[in-house]
């Protein structure tokens, strides 16, 4: 069963991993992890512990290019914990990240990021 609301975004998502840190305002521990997918409005990653929903947090997004780094605010806006099918394996939390107060040039930078891996997944379904 899938929650639609997780769907119904008003930016689109690509699924693009660049490294990323989060980490709680207010608090010393940050996790280094990848975005799951990107958009204009907000990343989604897997993390080893669950934050708590509207927790305010640091993002940092390395694209691994030279100058191509953004450093902004954000909002956990969902979690949903990831239920592990190997017993030793590590739990996971999938984290929704709403950014908040995001600079004009770093907002385009992920438009362009998004629609560039839009195109090659268009590309690439329609060479099939």
């Amino acid at each position: 069963m899938t929650w639609e609301g997780m769907e119904q975004r008003r930016f689109p998502r690509a699924h693009y991993g660049c490294v990323v840190r989060v980490r709680v305002k207010g608090s010393v521990e940050a996790f280094r992890t990848k975005t799951e997918n990107i958009g204009s409005g907000g990343i989604c990653v897997m993390l080893p512990k669950g934050l708590n929903v509207f927790s305010s947090v640091e993002t940092e997004l390395d694209f691994e290019m030279p100058g191509e780094k953004v450093i902004c605010d954000g909002k956990i806006v969902w979690v949903v914990h990831k239920s592990q099918i190997e017993r030793n394996a590590a739990e996971e939390f999938d984290t929704g990240i709403e950014f908040l107060h995001l600079k004009k040039e770093d907002k385009a930078l992920i438009e362009r990021v998004v629609a560039e891996c839009l195109k090659k997944s268009t590309s690439s379904t329609s060479a099939s």
